[in-house]
């Protein structure tokens, strides 16, 4: 397995773009709820909330949105690599890059909450085999690393 690999980072309507296409070619539909909550998404610059994206999503509609609606619309981005889930924040970002398949390591800020997202497929496809040798099945590595980031890092706190 390959250690980095270049992929192309989509923003904007290439990323909205690039993930109908994705979904299409999962065999999914592209929906106006599924556009709206995507591009919700792809709007916040951190991780976000189900109740975040339900809430931006209900300003651009003028109607309130649950925010069941909006889980099962992520779980599916989730499944079509639309989408990433930061586990430890329980909250999302959009995927940059949705035709790329791989896992992901997540950086995470204590102090701003920002979430940088790298790639490295040797270090979780070491985590791969460590669960396949251990008995596990259908393994699907989490890697949040949590700190401060470079920005925050030099900032003292009170505490």
């Amino acid at each position: 397995m390959a250690g980095h690999h270049n992929h192309h980072d989509f923003a904007g309507d290439m990323l909205v773009d690039a993930a109908r296409g994705a979904l299409q070619a999962a065999g999914e539909q592209w929906t106006d709820m599924r556009s709206d909550v995507f591009e919700a998404l792809a709007a916040h610059e951190k991780p976000a909330s189900a109740y975040d994206i339900a809430e931006s999503v209900g300003a651009r509609r003028g109607k309130r949105v649950a925010a069941n609606s909006v889980y099962r619309i992520l779980d599916l981005f989730v499944r079509t690599n639309l989408a990433r889930r930061v586990e430890s924040a329980n909250a999302y970002v959009a995927n940059s890059h949705p035709g790329c398949h791989h896992d992901c390591i997540f950086l995470i800020c204590d102090a701003c909450g920002e979430a940088t997202h790298i790639d490295d497929d040797r270090l979780t496809g070491a985590l791969r085999d460590a669960a396949h040798r251990a008995g596990f099945a259908a393994v699907r590595p989490v890697v949040e690393i949590r700190g401060r980031c470079g920005a925050c890092g030099a900032e003292t706190t009170d505490a």
